[in-house]
């Protein structure tokens, strides 16, 4: 869904989590948002705005083309959209909205809105229907810090894009600038023992048509775990095959940050 809010050009993303993500997750963002018409079909399968013709698939450069990840969550939660277009209409300092809700896919509510921001165009409000069992087997904290892992990551890797992620009714846990670097989103994530010590990378291959940039800790720097961010084509990437070769040579010395893209 992060990805999705990218796609849409959003600068600023904001991620609300309820029970650690178990009853429910809240993404907003500030892109193009969803044209009235589209509305019926956003959670079907294999529907998609990222394509409008067979040839746009050699050229592709969004996240998402394949229309799956709404359709999925509907089979397990109920989805609730709020959204606007650059084109709606406004009445004073009201702005016209549309709220729909989904579940197995199928689109049961569409509601007309009249909300008072203008800066927001786009609510996804996910409300998981989990058994007993799921929810005696997840550990709130646990799943709560996944989610903040992903949220940094890309927060960190978007510079230019405001990141932020709470938990329901608390204060911000991780909060990115729109005008932040790199650098500075590390420093604001893992704090500044970690950002004032970081070593730029640059490795560049035109044979193998191989560009890319990256910031290390250096020895100075030492924690417990290594942390190997990885985003390829600006795609998240978890890969044991480059990041345990870096343990490897790291073991005698310490263990590292690094963050390449």
């Amino acid at each position: 869904m992060i990805e999705n809010g990218l796609d849409a050009k959003a600068t600023s993303i904001q991620v609300t989590v309820q029970s650690g993500g178990i009853k429910i997750l809240q993404i907003q963002d500030n892109g193009t948002g969803i044209k009235k018409e589209d509305l019926d079909i956003v959670c079907e399968r294999f529907t998609t705005s990222k394509l409008e013709k067979f040839e746009d698939l050699s050229s592709i450069s969004t996240y998402g083309f394949r229309g799956e990840a709404l359709a999925s969550i509907s089979h397990v939660a109920h989805v609730t959209i709020t959204t606007k277009t650059e084109d709606s209409k406004c009445a004073f300092n009201n702005v016209f909205f549309y709220r729909v809700k989904y579940w197995m896919e199928n689109l049961f509510i569409l509601l007309n809105l009249v909300l008072e921001t203008k800066e927001l165009k786009f609510w996804l409000k996910i409300c998981f229907i989990t058994c007993l069992f799921v929810k005696m087997h997840y550990e709130i904290s646990e799943e709560y810090a996944k989610i903040a892992e992903v949220v940094g990551r890309y927060a960190i890797h978007n510079s230019g894009k405001s990141f932020s992620l709470k938990k329901h009714g608390e204060g911000n846990d991780i909060h990115t600038l729109m005008n932040a670097t790199i650098q500075e989103n590390i420093r604001n994530i893992f704090g500044t023992n970690v950002a004032r010590e970081l070593l730029e990378l640059e490795l560049e291959d035109k044979k193998l048509k191989f560009k890319a940039k990256g910031l290390i800790s250096n020895a100075n720097y030492s924690v417990k775990k290594c942390t190997f961010l990885l985003f390829i084509n600006n795609r998240l990437v978890q890969s044991s095959q480059m990041k345990n070769p870096i343990e490897f040579f790291y073991a005698p010395f310490s263990k590292n940050i690094l963050f390449i893209s």
